[in-house]
């Protein structure tokens, strides 16, 4: 698989069908990252619960920046996470094909 670079990075939010089980990761390379969670290749939580659908995702300008935001997500409550997801993915579409 071929991407693209990409500068800083990027918060993401993995789901595998509207309003279902919810995951929030960070990554330089969210093209890559994405495409390992859809193939299955990433072991662990998103694996495990079929998380392949990407419904949202922020810039961010370093790692460090990302990593913080990914911390304080995971304890945000989870109708805080669906409406961030809401505000600019109502239909809970996958936005892994906008990526390439």
């Amino acid at each position: 698989m071929t991407s693209a670079p990409e500068y800083g990075a990027r918060v993401y939010i993995m789901t595998n069908q509207p309003n279902g089980t919810l995951y929030v990761g960070c990554t330089v390379n969210l093209l890559r990252r994405v495409w390992e969670h859809r193939e299955g290749v990433a072991e662990g939580f998103t694996k495990r619960y079929g998380l392949k659908r990407l419904v949202y995702f922020e810039r961010h300008d370093s790692l460090e920046a990302a990593k913080q935001r990914e911390s304080n997500s995971k304890h945000w409550k989870r109708a805080w996470k669906v409406r961030l997801i809401l505000q600019g993915n109502l239909n809970w579409d996958d936005l892994y094909e906008s990526l390439a």
